[in-house]
């Protein structure tokens, strides 16, 4: 054979079937829902027996668009939603109307200084050159929310770099920071899914003071290291004093239900310095030649 062009594939594309199948004849069948290519039937694809292929969806698509974009690695920042950015902290106090608001507003603008070790801890990742083969590593991720999430992404945004977030749909209206890179920006429906693409690249992670959703996505990755589903990363819990006040680790260690050395996969940092510090330490522990 001489004609060695002989073409990559014989099916007419996806997209070029899809414009085609909105130029149809207008008849009671094509009208029908059963007509509509599956692909592009939404009320087919929210049917609750769709659920398995809602899951695949939603793993499928932010995995595969960071791997068009070369994201080999991420530094994920997980914490409160309500911690505010020191320019609005005095705000909040001058909001709460009883001694209850006082307290809680206080406590909060107490924590704001974590917005700012956020946010440097962010330019110190997103500063990571890309490696010989174009690869983006250390890549800051976080919830692409407000207050500490906000500042992660911020953090990237000062210095020039791209940023991702995960934002997940919630009852009450809510959008990503405006600090997230817009085509690294995903929306999801699964928390499941939401955190495991939180870890699937992570290398770092950082922990700030927050609620519930930080309890969640701390825990399960320390359970997940814990039992060894996936390998050792570098775990930084930012403000011993909260961490220490809302979860009494040796408490765990006394009553028998976790091992002493479990302890150890947390590292206690209160700045953005320390953090960096203790990744770098890991790294090179983890990389040096063995004796």
């Amino acid at each position: 054979m001489t004609q060695k062009n002989i073409g990559e594939r014989i099916f007419r594309p996806a997209r070029q079937e899809a414009r085609d199948a909105k130029v149809t004849v207008d008849t009671p069948q094509t009208q029908s829902a059963s007509y509509r290519l599956a692909f592009q039937d939404t009320e087919f694809l929210l049917r609750e027996d769709l659920r398995p292929v809602r899951f695949q969806l939603e793993l499928m698509k932010p995995e595969v668009l960071l791997d068009e974009a070369n994201i080999v690695s991420t530094f994920v920042f997980y914490g409160s939603a309500r911690i505010p950015s020191p320019e609005k902290a005095q705000a909040l106090i001058d909001a709460a109307r009883s001694d209850r608001d006082r307290r809680i507003a206080n406590n909060l603008a107490a924590k704001a200084k974590y917005y700012d070790e956020a946010r440097k801890l962010a330019r110190l990742a997103a500063a990571c050159p890309t490696d010989s083969a174009g690869c983006r590593h250390f890549v800051v991720c976080s919830g692409g929310g407000p207050s500490i999430m906000e500042a992660a992404n911020r953090g990237a945004h000062d210095v020039g770099a791209r940023s991702i977030g995960l934002n997940i749909v919630l009852p009450h209206e809510q959008a990503p920071n405006e600090y997230v890179t817009p085509e690294l920006s995903f929306q999801f429906h699964y928390f499941a899914l939401r955190k495991m693409h939180f870890l699937i690249r992570a290398r770092a992670l950082a922990v700030f003071p927050g609620g519930f959703g930080t309890f969640d996505e701390m825990f399960e990755l320390l359970t997940l290291v814990q039992t060894g589903k996936i390998k050792p990363i570098p775990i930084l819990l930012f403000g011993r004093d909260f961490w220490n006040r809302v979860v009494d680790f040796e408490a765990l260690v006394e009553e028998g239900v976790i091992a002493p050395s479990d302890l150890n996969l947390i590292t206690w940092v209160e700045t953005a310095e320390e953090a960096w510090a203790a990744v770098n330490a890991f790294y090179e522990e983890r990389d040096a030649p063995a004796n």
